[in-house]
């Protein structure tokens, strides 16, 4: 299996800031592998939140984690600034495909770079269902031309 190279800051559309606190580096210096995840999530998220189709608390839908996947390029460290951009791969019936770009901040190159596979399901059965129409137009936006299509 080839190590794909790193993406340009150019292809996501969505970005947010975030600090790099004391407690995510490890002994070896550097921000630990699981931290990167937590980025992930926390940029997925606060696009969801911000634009209004994710409420934790009530909403009938929520997305479950059932795939992901990081390949690292280059250490984050304390105290950074990340940039984490974001991107939507692929919109399915009930599953989106988020691509996650994690950047030194001033850097044109990720230094690390992966994905969130989520399918949603219904709160109370976990059951798979459609994604809603909110939510899918929240993402059409975040898509990569060409791979966004729905199934």
């Amino acid at each position: 299996m080839s190590k794909p190279a790193p993406t340009a800051r150019s292809a996501y559309p969505h970005f947010l800031t975030i600090t790099t606190r004391w407690m995510d580096n490890d002994v070896y210096g550097h921000v630990n592998n699981v931290v990167y995840y937590s980025y992930f999530d926390t940029v997925v998220n606060e696009y969801l939140i911000r634009v209004g189709v994710l409420d934790f608390e009530r909403g009938a839908t929520i997305g479950l984690v059932v795939e992901t996947h990081c390949n690292y390029f280059a250490p984050l460290v304390f105290p950074e600034r990340v940039d984490a951009g974001l991107r939507v791969a692929r919109l399915g019936g009930s599953s989106v495909r988020y691509e996650v770009g994690l950047f030194r901040e001033g850097d044109d190159e990720a230094a690390a770079q992966g994905h969130f596979v989520h399918v949603y399901v219904d709160r109370a059965t976990r059951r798979p269902v459609n994604l809603p129409d909110a939510l899918r137009a929240a993402l059409v936006p975040l898509g990569v031309a060409g791979n966004a299509a729905a199934d």
